[in-house]
């Protein structure tokens, strides 16, 4: 298959990517420092990026921000980031790429357990993620010619809490979170959403 992925720079776009590319041609485009430039937030970048991949098989996003600060820090700005990026970022890549996906094709999104996990700080992020859930739900009552959208929810990622210099025992190294972008992208299911967590004993 040819999949686009978007954020395949980042921290958990790489390993999904490299993942991916073991048995498929993976397409990689990010902000910056891959072959093909998109910018999230910007419907027209998203519309120019599916212009120049032409047909594909599958597009899986494994980008976009949201702000974590507790309710009381949150801006108006913090919010609209929020909104416009991860959670408009990635419904905009669906929209607009239904015409670039071969009959069959797929879509698998990103959102995150604090979904229905939140934890203190996580407002926006839990606002966003549950946006991103019940998009791909409603979205996949809709979508023609067979196409299919899931969402992916990764817990803590290991390498994020590193990067936060927080614990890392309760997170998922990113190469095992990558394996279920792997599994929605090869599965035949929709509208579902897909939980990483970390596994017990």
């Amino acid at each position: 298959m040819r999949i686009v992925v978007i954020g395949a720079t980042g921290l958990l776009g790489t390993p999904v990517a490299r993942a991916l590319e073991v048995n498929h041609e993976v397409l990689r485009a990010s902000l910056k420092g891959s072959a093909l430039q998109v910018d999230f937030a910007d419907p027209e970048s998203i519309r120019s990026l599916y212009a120049k991949v032409g047909q594909v098989d599958a597009v899986v996003s494994v980008a976009g921000q949201a702000v974590f600060r507790p309710l009381s820090a949150l801006s108006d700005a913090d919010f609209e980031l929020s909104l416009k990026n991860k959670l408009m970022g990635q419904i905009n890549v669906v929209r607009l790429g239904i015409e670039s996906l071969k009959d069959g094709g797929s879509f698998t999104l990103t959102s995150g357990l604090l979904s229905r996990w939140p934890v203190p700080g996580a407002v926006a992020v839990s606002v966003v993620n549950a946006g991103v859930e019940a998009f791909a739900r409603a979205a996949a009552l809709e979508l023609p010619r067979g196409l299919r959208i899931n969402a992916v929810a990764p817990g803590w990622v290991r390498e994020t809490l590193l990067a936060l210099k927080m614990d890392p025992a309760p997170g998922v190294p990113a190469v095992e979170v990558a394996q279920t972008y792997v599994k929605a992208v090869g599965g035949k299911m929709t509208g579902q959403t897909l939980d990483v967590v970390k596994a017990s004993g």
